[in-house]
């Protein structure tokens, strides 16, 4: 009997779990559009300068330090996730450290609060509470807290417009005038030209079926219009226009990075970082620069997948590891992801290249971008954020009951009238004591009412 030969099936070639890795960081960098990606790394920079140019300029932080390791963490989010994840200041620790003296709430103070919020940040991830927290929010809550946000933003750029700016003391210093380089008739132009390039932010569908031949040049005139990378051409009009306020930046600059060194914290800056800072950070950062920006990650690209476990661990890495050497403490947030979408955002290497900016400007220049900073037009970055509020306060259009526009709206008011944790607590026990008061009953339908005849 003649033995049967099995034919035995290929076997599969053993993937490197390198392969993997690859795979993943190739996609989540890919540009969609070379141009659109490099305006939309500009989205953010609205946010950024001003605090940053006003912790430099009020507390000497330093600036080279703080561009290399945001320029790593900038890299280093959109590799993984694969969505323009921002990297912002920590807006409460730096408004402490602003409206403080130094003696009171300096560089050591500010350090101290970041490796704190970092730390519990991080334990939170970990532990799976941030998660728990992530899930049991209700999403009219969310809403209100992103609109009471993206309003604040909104409002904060009506200001930088109307209004010169001291950075160093966070106050307005009268009415800005009306023509000079950086007047407001300049920063209008710069509002109006991102208008007309961008509109309200809605990426138009084109008609296939399109014969007419006007139209269909109109539809491709638009669409050269629509590709102009505005916020990127008004950063640039905004560099050239510090050069020509003040020519001589050029010999106030100096190559090579800052020394980086270790800050140190003494009992006292340990003390005064965590009650001053930490705890009137804490509540932001959990609401708006963890659950407020996954829900919006979601509504944006629902094709990533990430959880508020991961994001809360990535803030608290980057505060954990940066803080000691002086770089400025930082979140991810809901606002810088809207404003980088708004100019075009639409993946990891969006953020990744603004990444490689940084980390190249704090490599060559170092410290001395201040007087650049210094000089640039405030009213232009008044017109980035602006676009940047108005795109984070515009995701609470999906709130189409009126129950759930009550609490959104109830939020958003306590919000903008003391602070997003006092906000929030409103908005649960209202959310709560609406939930008491329908128990149980009854919801009306769209069925037709029948009508019982008989007595």
């Amino acid at each position: 009997m003649e033995s049967q030969s099995r034919i035995s099936p290929p076997e599969t070639p053993k993937r490197s779990p390198f392969t993997g890795i690859f795979h993943k960081l190739k996609t989540n960098l890919v540009f969609r559009s070379k141009l659109a990606e490099i305006n939309g790394a500009m989205g953010d920079l609205g946010t950024y300068i001003p605090i940053v140019l006003a912790l430099t300029l009020a507390k000497d932080l330093d600036l080279g330090t703080t561009l290399i390791f945001t320029g790593i963490y900038n890299a280093v989010t959109g590799a993984v996730y694969g969505v323009p994840m921002p990297v912002q200041p920590m807006k409460s620790i730096a408004a402490v450290a602003i409206s403080s003296t130094a003696e009171e709430f300096g560089i050591p103070e500010i350090m101290a609060a970041g490796i704190c919020t970092g730390g519990i940040l991080f334990v939170l991830g970990v532990s799976g509470l941030m998660q728990f927290v992530f899930n049991i929010i209700p999403l009219s809550v969310v809403r209100g807290i992103q609109l009471s946000q993206g309003l604040a933003f909104a409002m904060s750029a009506v200001k930088y417009i109307r209004k010169e700016q001291n950075f160093s003391k966070s106050k307005s210093v009268g009415d800005r005038p009306w023509l000079g380089l950086d007047g407001l008739v300049l920063a209008l132009v710069c509002v109006l030209f991102i208008v007309l390039v961008n509109g309200d932010g809605e990426q138009e569908q084109e008609e296939e079926e399109e014969r007419d031949g006007s139209r269909r040049r109109r539809v491709s005139i638009r669409k050269v219009v629509s590709n102009v990378p505005s916020a990127l051409l008004i950063f640039l009009l905004g560099v050239v226009l510090a050069f020509i306020r003040k020519p001589s930046i050029v010999h106030e600059i100096k190559f090579g990075p800052s020394k980086i060194k270790l800050v140190r914290m003494n009992k006292e800056a340990w003390k005064n970082g965590f009650l001053k800072g930490t705890i009137p950070q804490l509540p932001l950062s959990v609401l708006n620069s963890v659950v407020a920006v996954c829900k919006l990650s979601y509504d944006l690209f629902p094709e990533k997948k990430f959880s508020a476990t991961s994001v809360s661990m990535t803030v608290g890495l980057m505060n954990m590891v940066g803080c000691w050497f002086g770089a400025m403490p930082t979140c991810h947030g809901a606002g810088g992801l809207a404003g980088q979408y708004k100019f075009g955002g639409r993946s990891g290497g969006c953020v990744a290249l603004l990444g490689v900016a940084k980390l190249v400007l704090g490599l060559v220049l170092g410290s001395s971008l201040v007087g650049i900073m210094d000089k640039f037009p405030v009213g232009v970055l008044g017109a980035l954020l602006l676009f940047a509020g108005i795109e984070l306060a515009m995701a609470a259009r999906d709130m189409n009951t009126k129950g759930d526009a009550f609490v959104m709206l109830v939020c958003t008011a306590v919000s903008l009238g003391s602070n997003a944790a006092i906000g929030f607590v409103a908005g649960i026990v209202l959310y709560v004591v609406l939930w008491m008061r329908n128990y149980g009953r009854v919801r009306t339908t769209n069925l037709p009412v029948q009508v019982d005849q008989h007595p």
